[in-house]
C-alpha cells in the first residue's frame, strides 16, 4: 500500500449548529462521505478566487518585545538589548533585528493584543493553533483540529494532484509531530502531508512521491484496478458507504504519486538561483520558498516550521542567531508572492505559542540574561488574502505586559483565517464523544483588517 501522509505520534450548506454535521463511518473521521462532500461544496460556494494559507510558526515562543512589539521607552529591563527602527509605514516601529520586515510592513498588519494567559508550551500551543484550550503538558494528545485540518476538509487543495495540507521541513510542535497541527478527532486523513527534509539540502528529495523499489507506473496502474473491482465488489453491500469513502481517498493518493503537478511542486531545485538566494540559503529561507512554490500550485494550507526560540537566557545572542534568517525568509516571502500577484490569494500568518515575560530574568544560572514563558500578550502578524496591510490592531502596555486596547484571544485570529476562506463560522463536527464542536470557539473577525 502507499503511505502518503505522515504518521502521528502518541504525542454544508449553511447549517446551523443544531445542524451540525452528523457522524458516520468514514474511517477515523467521524462523517460520513456525503457529509464531507456537502461541507466542501459549502465552502466552495462562498469563496471567491480560491485561496491559501502560509503559517509561519514559530515553535517556542519569541519575545513580542523583541520582535513586533518593542518598547523603547520600558526601562532597560523591560526593553532589552535590542534597538527600534521605523517601517516604511510611518508609526510602525519594529525590533532593530528586523530591517528586511521593515521594507514590507505596507503590505502586512500586526495585531499587538493578542493572549490567552497560559504559560504552558503545549496549552498554548494547542490553544494558538486550534482556537481551543484543551491539552496540556499533563495530557499530550491534541484534544481539537487545528485550522490547518479544518480548512482541509472543507476545502480540500485548490487543485486537483496536490495535497490539501503540506508542513515543511516537518509538522512538530514543542517536540511533538505532528503536534497540534493535527486533526485530532477528524481522522488523520485531514493530517499534514509531512515534507521530511531540508529544503535547502542538495539531495533533498520528498519521501512517498516516488514508485517503492521494482513499482513503475504501468504496475502500479494495474495494482489499483484490482484494488478497484475489489472496493466496488465490497461497496455493493456497503450500507454506510465506508468503502465509496476509501475508493474516493485511494483515488486521491493515486493521482498525488502517478501526477506531475505535486512532483514538480517539490522540485525547489526548479527555481532561478537568483531568487533561491533572496530567500536565503538555509533551511528556513528554502521552507518559505517551497511554500510559495507549493500554493502557486494548488496547495491550500501550508505550514513552516521554525523552532528554537525558548530563550529563558543568552537571549540576546540567541536572537541575533535566529532572526536573521527568519526576517530575510518572511520578508522576501512577502514580496515573492507580491509581484507574483498571489499575495491577495495568499493569507500569511506569523506567530508561535505565546510571548516572553516583559521583565528579563538574570540568566537562571544559565547565563546571561532571558525572557520567560508570557501567555499575557503577544505579536501576531497577518497579511495578504486581501487583508488591510500597514495596520496595528490592539496595543500592549508600556511594558508590554497585557492588552491595553483590543485585547483579542486565539480563536480571533483564527475567525480571520476562516472568513479570508471563506468558510462559514458556524459550521461544526462531531468530537469523539459524540458532540457537536464549533469550529470556531466564539472567535470575532478582526474587521479592522478587512
Amino acid at each position: 500500500m502507499l503511505t502518503l501522509w505522515g504518521r502521528t505520534t502518541k504525542a454544508c450548506d449553511r447549517q446551523t449548529r443544531r445542524d451540525f454535521l452528523r457522524i458516520g463511518t468514514l474511517g477515523l473521521s467521524g462523517l460520513s462521505l456525503a457529509d464531507v462532500l456537502r461541507a466542501k461544496a459549502s465552502a466552495a460556494s462562498q469563496t471567491k478566487p480560491a485561496k491559501s494559507v502560509i503559517l509561519y510558526w514559530v515553535d517556542g515562543g519569541p519575545s513580542h518585545i523583541d520582535t513586533y512589539d518593542p518598547k523603547p521607552d520600558a526601562p532597560a529591563e523591560f526593553r532589552g538589548p535590542f534597538e527600534t527602527i521605523q517601517s516604511n509605514v510611518p508609526g510602525i516601529q519594529l525590533s532593530g533585528l528586523f530591517e528586511q520586515h521593515a521594507r514590507v510592513m505596507d503590505k502586512v498588519s500586526l495585531v499587538r493584543s493578542v493572549h490567552h494567559d497560559n504559560a504552558d508550551h503545549f496549552a498554548a500551543a494547542h490553544w494558538m493553533l486550534t482556537g481551543y484550550l484543551g491539552s496540556n503538558a499533563a495530557n499530550l494528545d491534541p484534544k481539537y483540529p487545528s485550522a490547518g485540518s479544518i480548512i482541509t476538509k472543507l476545502r480540500g487543495p485548490n487543485r486537483p494532484g496536490v495535497p490539501a495540507y503540506v508542513a515543511i521541513p516537518y509538522s512538530m510542535t514543542i517536540g511533538l509531530r505532528p503536534g497540534y497541527n493535527s486533526a485530532a478527532y477528524l481522522g488523520v486523513s485531514y493530517n499534514p502531508f509531512d515534507v521530511g527534509g531540508d529544503p535547502n539540502a542538495d539531495n533533498f528529495r520528498v519521501k512517498n512521491l516516488n514508485y517503492a523499489n521494482a513499482m513503475n507506473s504501468a504496475r502500479l496502474g494495474d495494482r489499483r484496478g484490482l484494488l478497484a473491482s475489489l472496493d466496488r465488489l465490497r461497496s455493493a453491500v456497503d450500507r454506510d458507504r465506508l468503502m465509496e469513502g476509501l475508493d474516493r481517498f485511494n483515488q486521491q493518493a493515486f493521482d498525488l504519486v502517478t501526477g506531475d503537478r505535486a512532483r514538480q511542486a517539490f522540485e525547489i531545485q526548479r527555481e532561478d538561483p537568483r531568487v533561491r538566494e533572496r530567500y536565503g540559503r538555509n533551511v528556513y529561507g528554502q521552507s518559505a520558498l517551497l511554500a510559495r512554490r507549493l500554493v502557486e500550485a494548488g496547495v491550500t494550507f501550508v505550514t513552516v516550521h521554525n523552532g528554537g526560540w525558548d530563550h529563558h537566557w543568552n537571549l540576546e545572542s540567541g536572537l541575533k542567531n535566529r532572526v536573521p534568517a527568519l526576517d530575510q525568509s518572511i520578508a522576501a516571502l512577502i514580496e515573492d508572492l507580491d509581484e507574483r500577484s498571489m499575495l491577495d490569494d495568499t493569507l500569511v500568518l506569523v506567530m508561535g505559542e505565546f510571548g516572553r515575560s516583559p521583565r528579563m530574568n538574570d540568566g537562571r544560572g544559565q547565563g546571561k540574561p532571558g525572557r520567560d514563558h508570557w501567555g499575557g500578550v503577544m505579536s501576531v502578524l497577518i497579511g495578504g488574502g486581501g487583508l488591510r496591510g500597514g495596520q496595528v490592531v490592539g496595543k500592549s502596555s508600556p511594558k508590554g505586559e497585557y492588552p491595553i486596547e483590543r485585547p483579542m484571544m486565539p480563536a480571533d485570529v483564527l475567525a480571520t483565517v476562516y472568513h479570508v476562506l471563506g468558510i462559514d463560522l458556524n459550521l461544526s463536527f462531531v468530537n469523539r464523544a459524540g458532540r457537536p464542536t464549533a469550529i470556531n470557539n466564539n472567535g470575532q473577525v478582526i474587521d479592522e483588517l478587512i
